[in-house]
């Protein structure tokens, strides 16, 4: 392990450090194989790599690669989202830029596609006709911590939504790839990022919920509101919750409500996805004490227990018919053991071997910035006059509840 030091903005540093690097492939015989981590702020994604590529650092020959490797942001819109891409794409191939999102180095995530395509029982209902609606839920515990002048700038809405949660939908809605190769899934994934239904100004009023946080009590201890974090200004009007709801204009998922929500400052953290399955008919149950049938669930918890439970009804004991719900639950650790991983670990090893499959390509990330550039734009133009509208420690603010109420549904809950 070496450390260089050196100024972005000096031109001669990437000279310096070719240099170094061709000192280090003849000490070491790395045969010129070079993974380039931008962990710096995200205005120097672009202008880092034009340098690395004038002076010979992102060229491939005999048999080298080069790659990096972008953290988010990738851009704060859709416009500086694709002005980022172009900048890139000038100087480096789409084979070369590895967009990374830790969520889809989790194992339940990847277990997805696993669930769906490996299973017989589970792909042939995995659409309209038996589900009814899906939810995915990201909460979390912590404030802003450190980061209150970068997150004011950014929000829940940017921070979270373009990037993980639309992962989250694609490899949850997508359709059977021809393979597991890079492009071949990413390709399914896109499909459904682009019929995503766009919002218009009124469905942003109505299908799109934004909270912040108050005073509260979070594991039994008093904690600051929002706009008493360091760094943020006292009438702040930045989000740290959003919750929306989204429709797939596709054959598959036409008519079936996709309900997203995430946020900060919540009573527990928990990332799943809910699949709740259409009631069964209540015919047969017409002359016994049952009066309603609670739905079929299932729910793939992805953070910080990974695993999957099945939630079906089952009946009490007893001379009379009644039904209770049971939860069969799965957890990785009770089968395959316990192995402590960030998700980088695997996002790493990927890119080092040259697989694409779990980073997000040029056009998916455009994509995800479709689907919240519409808020955006209204958000901007009609401040909130009612923050902090949820107590830290809660769940939200009442609307994200009423927005499922409304369509006689409700949010699920993760246990604290």
């Amino acid at each position: 392990m070496y450390y260089f030091a050196g100024d972005f903005d000096d031109k001669n540093l990437f000279s310096q450090l070719k240099d170094f690097l061709d000192k280090v492939d003849r000490d070491h015989s790395t045969h010129g194989n070079h993974l380039y981590y931008l962990a710096t702020s995200a205005n120097y994604f672009g202008p880092i790599v034009e340098q690395l590529s004038a002076v010979g650092l992102m060229e491939e020959k005999n048999q080298q690669w080069r790659r990096v490797i972008i953290e988010k942001p990738f851009g704060h819109d859709l416009e500086s989202a694709r002005a980022l891409n172009k900048q890139l794409l000038r100087v480096a191939g789409e084979k070369q830029i590895y967009r990374i999102d830790h969520y889809l180095g989790k194992e339940t995530v990847q277990n997805i596609l696993a669930l769906r395509f490996a299973n017989g029982i589970f792909e042939p209902i995995w659409n309209r006709r038996y589900i009814d609606h899906i939810q995915i839920s990201v909460s979390e515990t912590v404030g802003v911590e450190q980061r209150g002048s970068y997150y004011d700038q950014a929000g829940t809405l940017r921070d979270m939504v373009p990037n993980h949660i639309m992962q989250l939908i694609s490899l949850t809605a997508m359709e059977p790839p021809v393979s597991f190769h890079a492009d071949a899934v990413r390709d399914e994934q896109a499909k459904i990022l682009h019929a995503i239904q766009p919002l218009s100004a009124e469905d942003v009023l109505s299908r799109t919920i934004r909270g912040q946080y108050g005073e509260g009590f979070i594991g039994g201890e008093r904690v600051p509101a929002y706009r008493g974090e360091d760094g943020v200004p006292e009438d702040s009007k930045t989000e740290t919750f959003v919750a929306m709801k989204l429709s797939i204009d596709n054959w598959r998922w036409a008519d079936v409500p996709f309900y997203l929500r995430t946020g900060k400052r919540m009573p527990a953290r928990h990332t799943h996805i809910v699949i709740q399955f259409r009631r069964a008919p209540l015919v047969l149950f017409r002359d016994t004490p049952v009066d309603t049938l609670m739905p079929n669930q299932m729910v793939l918890h992805i953070q910080p227990e990974e695993g999957i439970s099945l939630r079906f009804a089952a009946k009490v004991p007893g001379p009379s018919m009644r039904l209770g719900a049971v939860d069969m639950s799965f957890q990785y650790q009770d089968y395959f053991g316990s192995q402590a991983s960030t998700g980088y670990e695997r996002l790493l090893h990927d890119c080092m071997i040259g697989d694409a499959t779990l980073f997000q390509r040029a056009d998916m990330v455009e994509a995800g910035w479709c689907v919240v550039s519409p808020a955006l734009d209204v958000w901007k133009a009609l401040p909130p006059r009612n923050f902090p509208n949820y107590a830290a420690g809660t769940w939200g603010p009442k609307e994200a509840d009423d927005l499922l109420e409304r369509d006689g549904r409700h949010w699920r809950n993760a246990e604290k």
